[in-house]
Parts: structure tokens; C-alpha cells; sequence
């Protein structure tokens, strides 16, 4: 006798026979998987998809009760690697983690660092790797080239030396309004009624006490007495009371620290003046320069400022094509402005990812909308499969003191909540005096939010659309979306998914399951990029088509290094022959 266990897919039904861990073979036929068993003794489960179409050149896979594949012409014994290829590359945190509390304990949501002057050297990246940081990014607006150079050295050689496998972000500076480089000081603090002067002029001799250079020729012209300047999103704020020229007086209103390179906007009868400005172009000349130079040195993903429309993000995907046809660069789109937001499901769709740039998207829009705002996005790009991240001002007072506040704390709790892909911070990390602090705030709430989330069984009621653009890929999304529910179903320790591009790992990250994924991948290159996404534990390990092989292999690596045990529960994926398997490691 057997039980039922129905689950129900967007595009599919499934129903699932679950009797003492039985032998059961999975059929897919046009866009209908169904799920019969037999009876066994064996103490395993084997879940295999046998892939048909109207076309007879479709391949087909089946595997057997212990995961065998039959004979036939797409698999064969033979195809299995060479012994010199039998090592296993994982994240050094992670294997600690693992060994120490499980595979529970892992944390789901990922962490991005901006480094900076109070982060930048070698102990101190080993010390943010070390904390958590999955990825390290760049940002072209401050330092020079050969500062980021030196930057993404140390990154490299970090993980060459410790076993880390933090990926580099660069991020664009873009073309918007923003301040000149303050001469060379790291910030300068306008207090209180001060009057500044904003000026187009090129200075030869040091800037006059209380100015600032501002990047765009038609600022003087396009500003007008009576308007309202915020700097960086409104971190500090002045009134225009007089232009003189190509000077602007402004007395500010909110003090406040303001840094080299930081955005401007101004606002009108409370609405944002746009202007000029709008028909900037998105990416400028120094950041094509910039691109080249990440492209060069061979950057995991590249962030766009100020996206308007898709055509930005397809037009850079042709040129780092054509640049470096090797090259598997990750675009990722900033949402932080109007444009932004009003082109959004298309811009997410052209890109590899995206980023809430809250502060200067909420100098954009009304600050009561910027929470509604970074909810849409993360529900868009988890429904596309692309990873988002939510940044900008996360624990914005660590910058100058060792703890947060609670209401940064309940900020941080809520975009975790939401579950996105990653979490970023900016001057925490890059300026300010705790940057390692700041990161271990991130990682213990985010740690906690996902336990509580786990305990409370609070599997969400949001709808996944079918995204696949061939009948392969839906079958790869029913696979993955089947997967996370036997996940959560039968309470399995991990799923393992074997893929060569990372698209399988990143379907899987999509559904959100309770259990960690662990992400088999043969590149160095791909598994740092899957070190974005939520919930994947990336590892890099060469492995054939012949699944059997594969998850002893795989077992047998990792229990040497103690990072799993005999009697684990494990789901089991694979982007080569679209298959299933449940079992216990031996």
C-alpha cells in the first residue's frame, strides 16, 4: 500500500507517491509530470524524468531504483572524469559552519561589502571574508584604477590562499548630477544655516573655504532661487538663495556629512526637477573606460547606474561580449530613479540581476514610497529568477558608532523577510570606523529573521510564472519547483544540483526551499557568481553525466571533510539529464 501526496505547479500537477522511501519514476509528457511508484526495500527514493516531446530526437533519461542510468546513447559508464580532477572547492566560512552547527545553521541571505579606504587592505577583506562577505564591490566613483586594481589583487589572492570565493562587483559611477572630488579631503560637514556656494567652475588654485564643484555644465541654469538641493538623497539639505553666474548660494537646512562624489537633486514645489538632467546619457564616457577596465581585469558582475531602459543593459551585454568572448560577466541593473521604475519588468528582463538603490531612488520619489518601491522590486525579480539586492544606508549610523539602531535593525529584518537574494552596505563598509562590526549585524539578523521564518513554517503563497523559453527549460523549472517541495516536505538536510551553467542552482535559489542547495558547478567562474544568489552554497567540483558517480564522488569528498554524515537526507538535480533523486548518504 502507498500514500498520495499531491503538489500542485503552476504549469503542472504532480502527485507523489510516498511509500517508505519507494522507487518512483517521473514522466514528463507535453506540460503534464506525473509520478508512479513500486514498492522497495530499499531505504532510498529515486525520482528520474523521462523527457518527451512530438519530436523523437528529444533525449531520454531513466534512472533506476539506486540511480544507475540504463544503458543508452546519451549516457554511457565511460563518461566519467579523470581521478586527477577528484578535489572539491567550498567557501571556506561554510565548511566551517557545516561541521560546526549543521546544515540549518547556514545562512541563506547573502552579503555585499563596498570596500574602501577602511577596508581595503589585506586583513582587513581576510576579516570581512571571514565574517561573511560573499561579495566585494568597487565603486568607480571614488579611488583611482589602479587603487581598485590593487583591490581586486588582494580579493584574488584571498581566496586563492584562504579557500574563499568572494566575487568582485564593479559598480559604474553614471552620469547623473553629482559633486566634484572635495579637493582631495575624505568628506566635509556643512552645519546648520552655513552658505555654501555649488559652482560649474574649474578651479586652478584650491577651492575657495565652502564650495563645491558640481559635474553637469547646465546646473546653474537649470537651478532656481527658491529650490531645494539634497545631497546623496537627502542626507544633507540646502535652500537655493542665489545664483550668480556659474555659482549657486545655498543655505543648508539639514547638516550633515557630505562625501567626495556624492549625487545631487533638487526639488521644485515639492516635486523633483528633472530637466536637463533626464536626457543625460546612462553610461558615460568614463564609465565605458571603467567597463574595459573591469572587463579587463575580469570583474563577476558589473552594476549600472541610473538605468533607464533595457536597451542600456543589452546594448553593454553586446559590447562585453564582443570585448571578452570568453567572458560570463554578470550585468546587474541599479533602480534608483523614476525611469528606473516606470520601465521596470523590462529592465529586470534584459539584466542579470538588480540592485534597490534606496538613497537615490528615494531623492526620485517621495520617501513614504521607497518601502513599496523595494518590496515591487524584489517580488519582480524573485517571479524573472534574477537576484536582487537591497542597498543604501542599511545600517547607515554604524558609520560612527559601534551598534545600530533598532529601527536600522528592523530595516534590515524586513528586507531579509522578503526574501532578497542579498544585502549591501555602502559607507558602513567602505568609510566607515566598524566595518566588520557592521557586517556581523547583518549576518547574525539575517541568520536569526531566516530561523524564525524556518520555525514559524512560513512558506510563501507567492505564484512563480513559467519563465522558460523551451519546453527544456520548463521541464528544468517543474524540476526545480518539485524539488524545493520535496524539500520541505520531507524535511531533507540539503539539496545537491549538479549544473554546468548555474541556471538549474539558480531556479532552485528561486523557490526558496528550507534547506540549504548546495551548488556543484565545474568553473571557478560560475560558482563565484552563484555566491549572489539566496540559499546557494556554490561548490566547485568537476563531475561527468553519469549521476551514480557523481553524488559517491560527491559524498565521499564531503564527508572526509566532515561536512556531512551517513544518514543525511539529500535531494539530488542535475541540468544534464533533468533528473531526480532523494536519498540518504551511505
Amino acid at each position: 500500500m502507498s500514500q498520495s501526496l499531491q503538489l500542485f505547479t503552476p504549469s503542472s500537477n504532480i502527485t507523489l507517491l510516498k511509500p517508505n522511501y519507494n522507487h518512483a519514476i517521473l514522466t514528463a509528457s507535453s506540460r503534464r509530470l506525473q509520478v508512479t511508484t513500486t514498492t522497495t526495500t530499499t531505504k532510498q527514493l529515486s525520482v528520474a524524468i523521462r523527457a518527451s516531446a512530438s519530436s523523437s530526437s528529444d533525449p531520454k533519461v531513466l534512472l533506476t531504483h539506486n540511480g544507475t542510468p540504463e544503458a543508452g546513447p546519451h549516457v554511457a559508464k565511460s563518461q566519467l572524469i579523470s581521478s586527477d580532477s577528484s578535489s572539491i572547492d567550498v567557501d571556506a566560512v561554510t565548511e566551517v559552519e557545516l561541521k560546526e552547527n549543521g546544515f540549518r545553521s547556514t545562512r541563506r541571505t547573502k552579503l555585499v561589502c563596498t570596500i574602501g579606504p577602511a577596508s581595503c587592505g589585506s586583513e582587513q577583506l581576510e576579516t570581512l571574508a571571514g565574517g561573511g562577505m560573499n561579495v566585494a564591490r568597487i565603486n568607480m566613483c571614488h579611488g583611482t584604477r589602479e587603487w581598485h586594481k590593487q583591490v581586486i589583487e588582494r580579493v584574488r589572492r584571498l581566496n586563492e590562499e584562504k579557500g574563499y570565493a568572494v566575487a568582485i562587483m564593479m559598480d559604474t559611477e553614471g552620469s547623473e548630477i553629482h559633486m566634484g572630488d572635495l579637493g582631495g579631503a575624505p568628506s566635509a560637514k556643512a552645519e546648520d544655516g552655513e552658505i555654501w556656494t555649488f559652482s560649474v567652475r574649474a578651479f586652478d588654485a584650491p577651492r575657495p573655504e565652502r564650495t563645491i564643484n558640481v559635474n553637469y555644465d547646465g546646473f546653474a541654469e537649470d537651478v532656481r532661487v527658491g529650490d531645494e538641493l539634497l545631497v546623496d538623497g537627502g542626507m544633507v539639505r540646502f535652500d537655493v538663495i542665489e545664483k550668480i553666474g556659474p555659482d549657486v548660494k545655498c543655505r543648508c537646512t539639514d547638516p550633515g556629512l557630505m562625501l567626495p562624489r556624492a549625487n545631487l537633486t533638487f526639488w521644485r514645489d515639492g516635486s523633483l526637477v528633472r530637466e536637463r538632467n533626464a536626457m543625460l546619457p546612462t553610461i558615460s564616457s568614463k564609465d565605458w573606460l571603467d567597463i574595459d577596465f573591469g572587463i579587463a581585469e575580469g570583474v563577476d558582475f558589473i552594476a549600472i547606474s541610473f538605468v533607464k531602459s533595457a536597451e542600456v543593459i543589452n546594448h553593454l551585454k553586446s559590447y562585453i561580449a564582443a570585448r571578452s568572448r570568453d567572458s560570463d560577466i554578470a550585468v546587474i541593473a541599479k533602480i534608483e530613479s523614476i525611469d528606473s521604475l516606470k520601465n521596470l519588468e523590462e529592465i529586470i528582463q534584459a539584466s542579470d540581476g538588480a540592485m534597490v538603490a534606496r538613497g537615490d531612488l528615494g531623492a526620485q520619489i517621495p520617501l513614504e514610497q521607497v518601502p513599496s518601491a523595494q518590496q515591487r522590486i524584489v517580488q519582480v525579480c524573485r517571479q524573472l529568477n534574477k537576484p536582487v539586492i537591497v542597498a543604501s544606508q542599511l545600517l547607515e549610523s554604524m558609520i560612527e558608532y559601534p551598534t545600530p539602531t533598532r529601527a536600522e535593525v528592523a530595516d534590515v529584518s524586513e528586507a531579509v523577510r522578503q526574501r532578497a537574494d542579498a544585502l549591501m552596505l555602502s559607507g558602513e563598509s567602505a568609510m566607515g570606523q566598524f566595518p566588520d562590526k557592521a557586517l556581523t549585524v547583518l549576518r547574525s539578523v539575517s541568520l536569526r529573521i531566516e530561523k524564525w521564518w524556518r520555525e514559524e513554517k512560513r512558506h510563501e503563497a507567492m505564484e512563480l510564472p513559467d519563465i522558460g523559453s523551451s519546453f527544456a527549460d520548463s521541464i528544468s523549472e517543474e524540476i526545480c519547483i518539485s524539488a524545493a517541495k520535496m524539500a520541505n516536505n520531507l524535511e531533507v538536510d540539503a539539496i545537491f544540483v549538479y549544473t554546468k551553467t548555474g541556471h538549474m542552482a539558480s531556479l532552485l535559489s528561486r523557490c526558496r526551499p528550507d534547506c540549504p542547495i548546495f551548488a556543484f558547478t565545474t568553473t571557478t567562474s560560475v560558482r563565484r557568481r552563484l555566491n549572489l544568489q539566496w540559499g546557494l552554497i556554490p561548490f566547485r567540483l568537476s563531475f561527468s553525466d553519469d549521476m551514480e558517480y557523481n553524488l559517491n564522488k560527491t559524498f565521499s569528498l564531503l564527508k572526509a571533510r566532515g561536512m556531512i554524515k551517513s544518514g543525511d537526507l539529500v535531494i539530488a538535480v542535475s541540468d544534464m539529464l533533468q533528473s531526480i533523486q532523494v536519498m540518504n548518504v551511505p
